[in-house]
Parts: structure tokens; C-alpha cells; sequence
């Protein structure tokens, strides 16, 4: 059985890694290097980083970012943030990134995965979708989201999702809007519908505030695997102790 993995997710903004809610009223934490190295010697099975605020400029600082993070990490990373092109997946896959994730981009110009895809490869790519719940319970529709979740799109989750898969994408992060930042839990349901529909591994975002939190998702939500910033930058869990829990659970899980 293949082991899920536990993905701490770094939003760096001008050098540093933020966080809020709802991708609002964003904090600082510390620095992206660091706090990257310490969850590698925690026992993370890969990070994500992403460039919360890519302008032109953003973008070159960013990849010496990466070159950074590349000589101080031992364990798979993503970046993302201001991706538009192959030239620019380019250069971060040169810098020492092992995946890039497409967002907003992507939605604008949905051949961007299957360029970027047909160049590197679906291994290398990630399609990161933010959405929110817009329809009410009894029928609700999940609509995606650019530019952090700021500007609603005409797209839905699911039928962009499998589009993603189909044009190439290795992996979908789904981050629920109306989770994110919040510290209430995963939105189970919609992770369980998201993995059935797909033959590409579902990396879940947005809400983990306890253990239970994540044993859930991880089971009940059948997600391959549980990414997650706040319990982890203010120490709430830890990731061996998450991992431990998990492996009592019945979790496949990698524990060194």
C-alpha cells in the first residue's frame, strides 16, 4: 500500500513565510530556508513552497530561493506562485525545485499544463486549485479561483480538475477556500468525491487543526496526502507525532 505523506506548505511573501486566514491578514513566520530544513528533519515527506506575491522581479528573487532551499534540503519540494509559462517552470526546475504547481495561470491558459507537462513530464507538475463553495447545500457547486482565491472564475472544481488530469497534471492540491486558515477540519466529503473521480493522487489543503483532523482526511477523505501550515509553524503538531498517530491508526505511513 502506497504511504501517505504529510506536506508542510510554506506561502513565502517578500523572503518570508506568511500565514492567515482565508489567505487574508497575512503574518509573518520565519524564514522559508529554516523552517524548511526543520520540517525535513522532523520527518516531512516533501514541502511545498509558494510565491505568494510573484511579480516579475518576485519571481528572479524567488528562484534564488530555491537555489537555496535545494542546498539545505534532503527531501522533495514544490514550488509555485507566478508560474505563466515553460520558460518559467524552467527555471525553477533548474534551480533545484522538484515539482512546480500551476494555479491561476493555468486556468487562463489551460494548455500551460500540457506543455509544461509534455517538456518535464507529469511527475514534475502539480495543479493547485482553490475553490469555494458557492451553491447552497443542496446543490452546491465549488467554484474555482484565481490570484489567492480573490477572483472567482466560471470554472468548477471537478470538471477542471479532471481536465487537469487529462492534459497532463501528476497531482491535484485542492485547497477549500472556505477552510483554509481555519483550523476546523478538512472538507472530507468533497476529498473522498475529488479522489473517486480521479486516477491521479489528491494532496488535501485547507483546515487541519488537530491530529483528528488529518487521520481523517487521510481515511475518510481518502486524500493521498495532507498538506498543512499553521499547526506546524506554531507548533500545535508535530510531524513525527502526526505520523506516529497515523501508523497507530492503520495509516500507511514513512517513519524513520
Amino acid at each position: 500500500m502506497v504511504a501517505k505523506r504529510i506536506i508542510p506548505c510554506l506561502d513565502v511573501k517578500d523572503g518570508k513565510v506568511v500565514k492567515g486566514i482565508h489567505f487574508e491578514g497575512l503574518r509573518q513566520v520565519g524564514d522559508p530556508v529554516e523552517l524548511g530544513a526543520a520540517y525535513a528533519r522532523e520527518g516531512a515527506d516533501e514541502l511545498v513552497f509558494l510565491d505568494i506575491s510573484a511579480t516579475f522581479e518576485g519571481r528572479k528573487t524567488f528562484a534564488s530561493l530555491v537555489e537555496r532551499i535545494a542546498r539545505e534540503i534532503d527531501i522533495p519540494f514544490t514550488v509555485g506562485g507566478g508560474i505563466a509559462s515553460p520558460d518559467d517552470a524552467a527555471r525553477l526546475l533548474d534551480a533545484g525545485a522538484d515539482k512546480i504547481s500551476l494555479n491561476s495561470a493555468a486556468l487562463a491558459d489551460p494548455s500551460l499544463v500540457s506543455r509544461i507537462a509534455g517538456q518535464y513530464g507529469s511527475q514534475f507538475v502539480v495543479v493547485a486549485i482553490d475553490a469555494r463553495k458557492t451553491g447552497g447545500d443542496a446543490s452546491p457547486f465549488w467554484t474555482c479561483t484565481t490570484h489567492g482565491g480573490r477572483i472567482a472564475t466560471d470554472r468548477e472544481l471537478f470538471s477542471w480538475a479532471r481536465e487537469a488530469q487529462e492534459r497532463g497534471a501528476g497531482e491535484i492540491l485542492f485547497t477549500s477556500m472556505d477552510h483554509d486558515g481555519t483550523c476546523q477540519g478538512f472538507a472530507c466529503e468533497l476529498y473522498a468525491c475529488l479522489h473517486e473521480s480521479l486516477s491521479i493522487p489528491v494532496i488535501a489543503s485547507g483546515g487541519a487543526g488537530s491530529l483528528q483532523d488529518i487521520v481523517e482526511v487521510l481515511t475518510t477523505g481518502k486524500a493521498d496526502a495532507a498538506l498543512a501550515a499553521s499547526i506546524f509553524h506554531y507548533g500545535t503538531l508535530r510531524i513525527r507525532h502526526v505520523k506516529e498517530a497515523l501508523r497507530d491508526a492503520g495509516v500507511p505511513v514513512r517513519l524513520s
